[in-house]
């Protein structure tokens, strides 16, 4: 889905921002030819970031619907759950139908 987003002057940031590289081709479905504009070590399990750009994949995962099942029948259950992939109001929505059933 990642790729897919992506366009020729995309910027990705890597590492929660400390390093930039840009898009300067879409190569096949799986892979993106950039350019570094900020560079640093890139060190293993890094996330990416696409600023301004929706990417089309669900924010919960079928394990995130167990696992907020699970986390509500809890007695006492939490008070808190968070998305952390969240694009548009539709995800948040999601998880709050979740904690209303």
């Amino acid at each position: 889905a990642l790729v897919k987003a992506c366009k020729p002057g995309t910027p990705l940031l890597l590492e929660d921002g400390i390093m930039e590289v840009k898009v300067i081709e879409k190569c096949s479905e799986t892979e993106l030819k950039v350019v570094v504009t900020r560079g640093g070590k890139l060190k293993a399990r890094k996330g990416v970031n696409v600023p301004d750009v929706e990417i089309d994949c669900a924010a919960l995962t079928e394990k995130d619907i167990e696992d907020a099942e699970y986390l509500l029948q809890l007695d006492p259950p939490v008070e808190y759950i968070c998305v952390s992939f969240a694009q548009k109001g539709q995800d948040l929505q999601e998880l709050i139908d979740i904690m209303d059933r």
